[in-house]
């Protein structure tokens, strides 16, 4: 959860602006960040956590709105590392937010509101996918099976790692989604084609005051019939946060995904 004003974004000077922001429309931007908001950038290079090992799989993880690749870059270091495995942790590109009244800070797209029939920022969406495989790509040209790299995020970033991760060329290795939702979801299954049994596993807090809980499930419904290898977790009295339970169960997804290459 948020430790506070300050410590979610940051520096007092925003805290005027904050301040005029009702708690729900704040909420957008709460996750497990230990960073700080920045405004004004262009496409900033991502965190990169190399394999203590031989490099042999990748896990690309996006972070919610509002929060930068250093809010999940302990996580990955710390309770989802694991040695043959390098972790890439994006950054967004700071935009104006709607939702936020138009104030600038890292988002993979824009949102209007979080209702189930909001106007969707499809262009936005597009780019962020676009660059999100731009990443795969890079790590396959790199020699990495595209089936040992996985794409994940939180919340917004989740709803990303579903949109470019199902529509990716290659067969991947999973997709990780945590608090989010199906992002234009009438384009599915149309735009499936290497990832229909990919693995997946969907986890969502079920008091989650911002991406609400039954945004989760309808998703997963959606998702599961056109690809049944999705697992959906749920986690009871938990926000729109992440928790050591799901950080087991998600390390669990990737050792069991990874095959002989997690015991070697």
């Amino acid at each position: 959860g948020s430790s506070g004003i300050n410590a979610e974004y940051g520096g007092r000077h925003l805290t005027q602006l904050l301040k005029k922001l009702t708690a729900h429309e704040l909420k957008i931007g709460n996750c497990i960040s230990r960073s700080f908001l920045s405004a004004d950038m262009t496409q900033p290079e991502p965190v990169i956590i190399e394999a203590t090992g031989t490099h042999k799989a990748t896990v690309i993880f996006l972070h919610g709105l509002g929060d930068t690749g250093n809010g999940w870059s302990d996580v990955m270091s710390g309770e989802l590392n694991m040695d043959h495995v390098k972790y890439i942790c994006p950054t967004a590109t700071s935009i104006p937010v709607t939702v936020n009244m138009g104030m600038r800070m890292p988002a993979w797209y824009d949102i209007t509101s979080i209702s189930e029939n909001a106007d969707e920022d499809d262009a936005g969406i597009k780019k962020s996918s676009s660059y999100v495989q731009s990443l795969i790509e890079e790590e396959e040209k790199k020699g990495i099976p595209s089936d040992k790299i996985f794409v994940g995020g939180f919340s917004q970033g989740g709803a990303i790692s579903l949109y470019a991760g199902l529509s990716y060329k290659n067969k991947l290795g999973g997709i990780i989604a945590l608090s989010c939702y199906l992002p234009l979801r009438n384009e599915f299954p149309g735009i499936v084609t290497a990832n229909k049994d990919t693995p997946l596993i969907q986890c969502h807090g079920s008091m989650d005051p911002v991406v609400p809980y039954r945004f989760g499930q309808v998703s997963s419904i959606l998702i599961n019939s056109f690809n049944p290898s999705i697992q959906f977790r749920t986690y009871t009295g938990l926000g729109h946060s992440a928790c050591p339970e799901e950080f087991r169960d998600v390390k669990k997804f990737l050792t069991q995904n990874l095959g002989d290459l997690a015991a070697s």
